[in-house]
């Protein structure tokens, strides 16, 4: 038995796949906040499922982000090199948005009195031109006792390129600071940039034991309701890792469930020999969206965490799945400013109290309240019926929003669903159209509590191909972790000019990169057997800051085929190439997979039953252009393969409902998946 759970800001999704029987099932149950690992076990325990039965359990979590995001993370110190102790303060002189007068730089996480320096210097070549003075740290460890520090990030000057002053300066710190959390900037990036690696470094040790201790408690809890089995958790690049790797770089979890969401439409696009997908996943708190070009998901080192525009954010540089979140989902609160100017999120009320409908205390109007005022949502079948919703709660917190606009209150929340699909479409059209992708190439993969509901208005609005609501999209972050495989980055800085390099040189470094990430997901995946690798390289220009990443797919290697794909690949994300002009190579990539069993998807039968036997009747539902309309509405287990319908109706299912607008065509594929196409 897999089973893989996805802790969201509301809730706490599970899926199961029996792999003798191909079974699978599901269950969601509120986020415990105070306690993520309670809800955990208590979807364990709703889904019907005993701890002893599960073979291998998978679990992705918002640990990391809500610690940084809250600063709930522990008192950290760090060690850097002499002269560069401000590092994290200075930060960057480029800004988000130039001309933003509002814009401020983040506080750091670790203030200017918990900074110390140690003597050492090591060149950009990795050639030590000072040796690191080991005795400084007895005092820096005397005053992080007296600091009660809990987590210390090691940080020196190009470590990318030699390690070992940051491997010998960990392993004392260790021995002066027992039970400490310590770590080193060398064992979470081997690439340049000393603020991005600095931050990075710090922010792993400020939620290192905040994630032992939730992993270790998780551990505890499953292990005395009987599991045996292995757990693993899911990383941001899209793969699993063991929790030994996840205790020793817990940054590498910052977007632990939204990458097993990507992951799972990468899968499902081969699936249904659709490789390029754009992916939609709208929850109670966020819309994130990010691409799939060519099967596989964008990842990217250039991560930050709590970016706007007047405000530059935490560079995480780790391996992300690339993805654009924006503060709009279920549970985004709508509110008019002082100018009577009507807004949507990106404050959340989240699970509790919730939405008004929710009847827990909340009264703020939000995007469920609007769907819920539209007619769009059922009160009687949220999910499934287990929630009991009071919409005339709904209503109430609506007509708040309807007595500022002067209007009536169903005008009001189709006003709030509108400015909430406005706000997503920016956010796909930033990983499409704003990074030189045209949308007509690909279909949009929507699920999450949400992401059905507003799929086919925003796919009619982005002129993609098809819109696609897979099967269980309420549960699709967990769904996708039952498709992942252990998977291990390497990434190490080395600049080399194409013109004075040779294939060997750069074969050889690639080859070690690859002896290295094969190593990790063999120590820490599941199995040995079944390793694949891929490479990629980020490419330059000559005087060129930063880079664009191409793929180095020939066996064996020519440089004057990456080289065209690196002119390429630059044209179609710059609009322009320079041909003639020295190109250089960076940053090396090696990822190492381990294929498990794939995740079987069954394909259904057709048995006869027509769209008839699945009408559960009609309701009166509000359209933006079109006003109140009688509207169908269909059961979505009921709904057999080679069905199809036209829009205006509603499918329900027992955690997401699908809306499809007048003009829009819906299909039920061999999978069940449903395929919205606009004429």
């Amino acid at each position: 038995m897999r089973v893989a759970t996805d802790i969201g800001g509301t809730f706490t999704d599970l899926v199961y796949l029996d792999e003798r029987s191909g079974r699978m099932g599901v269950a969601k149950v509120s986020s415990t906040p105070r306690d993520p690992a309670e809800g955990v076990v208590e979807a364990v325990g709703a889904a019907g499922l005993r701890a002893a039965e599960i073979g291998t359990f998978l679990h992705g979590c918002t640990v990391v982000i809500n610690a940084i995001t809250e600063r709930k993370g522990v008192r950290t110190a760090l060690v850097t090199t002499a002269g560069f102790r401000d590092v994290l303060e200075i930060g960057r002189g480029n800004r988000p948005d130039m001309y933003n007068l509002l814009y401020h730089k983040p506080p750091p996480f670790v203030p200017r009195r918990l900074r110390f320096e140690v003597g050492e210097r090591v060149g950009w070549d990795g050639a030590v031109l000072e040796p690191l003075r080991i005795e400084d740290l007895e005092t820096i460890a005397e005053a992080c006792g007296r600091e009660g520090v809990e987590a210390v990030a090691i940080c020196f000057l190009h470590a990318y390129a030699h390690a070992e002053h940051e491997e010998q300066c960990q392993a004392r710190l260790r021995e002066l600071l027992p039970g400490v959390f310590v770590t080193r900037s060398s064992e979470v990036t081997r690439e340049w940039r000393e603020f991005e690696r600095t931050s990075t470094a710090a922010m792993n040790a400020y939620v290192g034991p905040i994630v032992d201790g939730y992993l270790s408690g998780l551990e505890t809890q499953l292990s005395a309701g009987g599991l045996a089995g292995a757990i693993f958790v899911m990383q941001s690049n899209g793969g699993m890792a063991s929790l030994e790797l996840a205790r020793q770089v817990p940054i590498q979890l910052v977007e632990s469930g939204p990458a097993a969401g990507i992951t799972g439409a990468a899968e499902l696009g081969r699936l249904i020999g659709e490789e390029n997908v754009i992916y939609l996943d709208i929850g109670g708190t966020t819309a994130k969206c990010s691409l799939i070009q060519g099967g596989q998901p964008r990842i990217t080192t250039e991560y930050r965490l709590e970016h706007r525009p007047d405000y530059a954010g935490y560079p995480a540089m780790v391996p992300v799945v690339d993805i654009v979140e924006i503060g709009a989902g279920g549970g985004s609160i709508a509110w008019v400013d002082p100018a009577g100017g009507l807004h949507v999120g990106p404050r959340s009320a989240g699970a509790d109290p919730g939405p008004a409908c929710y009847g827990r205390g909340g009264d703020k109007p939000t995007v469920t309240d609007a769907e819920l005022v539209a007619g769009v949502l059922n009160p009687d079948y949220f999910l499934g019926g287990r929630l009991q919703v009071e919409p005339e709660l709904s209503w109430k917190a609506v007509a708040g929003i309807a007595s500022v606009a002067g209007s009536e209150v169903p005008a009001a929340a189709m006003g709030i669903i509108k400015l909430v699909n406005a706000n997503m479409i920016n956010a796909l059209k930033l990983v499409s159209v704003r990074r030189g992708y045209d949308p007509r190439d690909f279909v949009l993969v929507a699920c999450g509590g949400g992401g059905a509901m507003h799929a086919a208005a925003l796919g009619a609005e982005l002129r993609v191909g098809e819109v696609i609501i897979p099967q269980m999209p309420g549960h699709f972050s967990a769904l996708g972790m039952l498709a992942a495989n252990p998977q291990a980055d390497i990434v190490q800085t080395r600049i080399m000019r194409l013109e004075s390099t040779s294939a060997a040189a750069v074969e050889e470094l690639f080859a070690e990169l690859e002896r290295q990430a094969s190593a990790t997901v063999r120590r820490h995946g599941e199995g040995a057997a079944g390793v694949s690798l891929r490479r990629a390289v980020d490419m330059r220009y000559a005087g060129q800051e930063h880079t664009v990443r191409v793929a180095v797919e020939e066996a064996p290697l020519e440089l004057e085929a990456v080289e065209r794909r690196f002119h390429a690949e630059h044209r179609r994300a710059y609009t322009f190439e320079l041909p003639g002009t020295p190109v250089e190579m960076v940053t090396f990539h090696a990822t190492a997979t381990v294929r498990l069993p794939p995740l079987g998807w069954r394909e259904l039968e057709a048995d006869g039953r027509t769209a008839q036997e699945a009408l559960k009747g009609e309701r009166d539902v509000h359209f933006a252009e079109l006003g109140r309309l009688s509207t169908p509405i269909y059961e979505r287990q009921l709904l057999a393969p080679g069905l199809v319908g036209e829009g205006p109706l509603i499918v329900e299912e027992p955690a997401a409902t699908t809306l499809v607008h007048r003009g829009q065509k819906l299909a039920v594929d061999r999978w069940g998946n449903l395929r919205i196409s606009s004429s």
